[in-house]
């Protein structure tokens, strides 16, 4: 029997329609490049538009791509800041049956047009900060028929348009045309950290049903009353889904665009009153520095944040308790990758728990509770189901109508397996989960420390080393052992004016927060940890940078 309920598919449109009709006249800003300073680091000005505005233009953009001959189903590419113009291309070129292509701007050129290469771009919406890569694009990439450029030129480039003045030649798209809701959105590709990058293309349908489910209090808490600011760039993972959320809900929308250090956000929340804003963990260094800073000043900033949004990697439980006890913001992990669209989890505090108690930092600093519709598990070697206790790690795995079920062209397909007749997607990661449904992140499975045949969890003792005064980044990584196969290596960077703590003094630090044969057998200080494009500690640097490392005394067991 069939239900009597009205089939209507689930399309990119009808985000772009709510924002038109509902919330024409709430306020998009964007911090935009205006030029340098005496020191040659560019300034910012403000730019304020609404979402009817950005709704026009994006219709327009639609009809532009049309006349430039974009076929339904080719990939539209984007190389570029978070700001009013990259939100007309999300909501413009889905509507048009196009598929957005977010292109991390961190790559290095080769990296860029391997990845253009291998998605067929057919149009690329550059930044006009990025200018400088347009004739290696050109000489390097033979799909991209047309280049468009977002933000004045200096001086005209051949063969390349002039973004606003390319759209205000067309008409807004009148019809939107006919598209399933299974029909391909969006394109990201993976870091890339093993091998080359991987593509997930997200549906109409998963960009909707993720849009939907990230709004509510136990998610995002997106409504219409809020002022969000995503720092997490609109090319990783669709700035999580925000841009899309904030859109279908009418909240206010703030980007920071080539800005990211803590006094212009610290600024930037103040003087648009944001709410919610999301970033990953060195984000969060930054703006807690600059709001230690005023404090101690004597000029704190009056924030009305109700939730910092923390991903990408694991945020220290001490960052947690120090935005909390010295400034009484919220800081709320979330979870998820490029293949899980990528909201799976996010750090609640359940009922009969306070956030500032000390059950409740422990709480907040695991990756949270799935989001509805999205289920995890674990598995052994053996693809055996693991037990929901809090003890038992295992990898994980997911499902849910908004997580890959395989890559684009059919590449790494080692990563997604059948379970009882369900598909699951491996994330790789190596996790616990509890039984009121809290998944922890132990490590990603090719860093983890294996030890005398037991796991040692490089997360834990970086988040617990990042609590001590003098040290401001920790990453660890496995180094060889002729008797346990591997142990631990600490690789520091201190704290501007603190000398490197002693092997004992550290030793004494951990020690209360773990078995002895998990504590670091050697540390390391250096000036900096190498971070990849998406915020994220390079290990696979630090490993070959340390390979001939040896443990300084034998660990304890």
């Amino acid at each position: 029997m069939k239900s009597t309920m009205m089939d209507v598919p689930l399309l990119i449109p009808e985000i772009v329609e709510r924002a038109r009709l509902l919330f024409t006249e709430r306020e998009i800003v964007s911090l935009v490049v205006s030029g340098k300073n005496e020191q040659g680091q560019p300034t910012a000005s403000t730019h304020r538009t609404t979402y009817g505005a950005v709704a026009d233009r994006a219709l327009r953009l639609a009809s532009a791509l049309t006349a430039a001959g974009v076929q339904p189903g080719e990939r539209v590419a984007t190389l570029a800041v978070n700001s009013y113009r990259h939100l007309e291309a999300y909501l413009g070129v889905p509507s048009m049956g196009g598929v957005l292509h977010t292109v991390n701007i961190r790559l290095h050129p080769d990296q860029i047009c391997w990845i253009v290469n291998d998605a067929e771009d057919q149009v690329l919406l550059i930044e006009n900060l990025f200018a400088g890569m347009i004739p290696t694009i050109q000489a390097g990439c033979p799909s991209i028929r047309k280049i468009v450029v977002l933000g004045p030129l200096a001086a005209p480039i051949e063969g390349v348009d002039d973004y606003d003045t390319w759209i205000m030649q067309h008409g807004p798209q009148t019809r939107y045309p006919q598209m399933q809701e299974t029909d391909a959105a969006g394109m990201c590709y993976t870091s890339g950290t093993t091998g080359n990058p991987k593509a997930v293309t997200y549906s109409h349908r998963s960009t909707i049903l993720h849009s939907l489910a990230s709004a509510p209090k136990d998610a995002l808490n997106v409504g219409q009353i809020d002022s969000v600011l995503p720092i997490v760039p609109m090319f990783h993972v669709n700035a999580w889904g925000l841009p899309y959320t904030c859109a279908m809900y009418g909240a206010k929308l703030v980007f920071a665009g080539a800005f990211s250090d803590g006094p212009t956000l610290a600024r930037l929340m103040q003087d648009e009153q944001v709410t919610i804003t999301a970033g990953v963990p060195t984000i969060w260094m930054g703006l807690l520095a600059e709001l230690d800073r005023a404090r101690q000043a004597g000029e704190p900033y009056h924030l009305l944040l109700e939730r910092l949004v923390v991903g990408g990697s694991a945020a220290p439980e001490a960052m947690i308790r120090a935005f909390w006890e010295r400034h009484h913001l919220k800081l709320a992990q979330a979870w998820g990758m490029t293949e899980t669209h990528p909201l799976g989890s996010v750090s609640i505090t359940p009922p009969g728990t306070t956030f500032g108690s000390d059950e409740g930092f422990a709480l907040a600093a695991k990756q949270g509770v799935p989001v509805p519709t999205v289920r995890l598990e674990l598995i052994d070697d053996d693809n055996q189901l693991l037990p929901h206790d809090g003890k038992s790690m295992g990898r994980l795995i997911a499902r849910g109508p908004w997580v890959a079920g395989s890559y684009f062209k059919g590449t790494g397909q080692s990563n997604f397996l059948t379970l009882d007749g369900q598909q699951w997607f491996d994330t790789g990661d190596i996790a616990t989960l509890d039984a009121r449904g809290f998944m922890h992140i132990q490590d990603r499975a090719k860093d983890l420390i294996k030890s005398g045949g037991e796991w040692i969890s490089s997360v834990d003792l970086e988040n617990a080393l990042m609590a001590h005064p003098a040290v401001s980044q920790a990453a660890v990584i496995a180094m060889p052992d002729p008797k346990w196969d591997e142990r631990p290596l600490a690789v520091l960077v201190l704290r501007p004016g603190h000398d490197h703590p002693s092997h004992a003094e550290l030793t004494v630090f951990l020690a209360p927060r773990f078995a002895k044969w998990w504590l670091p057998d050697a540390y390391e200080v250096v000036e900096v940890i190498p971070i990849g494009a998406t915020g994220k500690f390079l290990k696979r640097e630090l490993r070959e940078q340390f390979k001939e490392k040896t443990a300084e005394g034998t660990a304890v067991r």
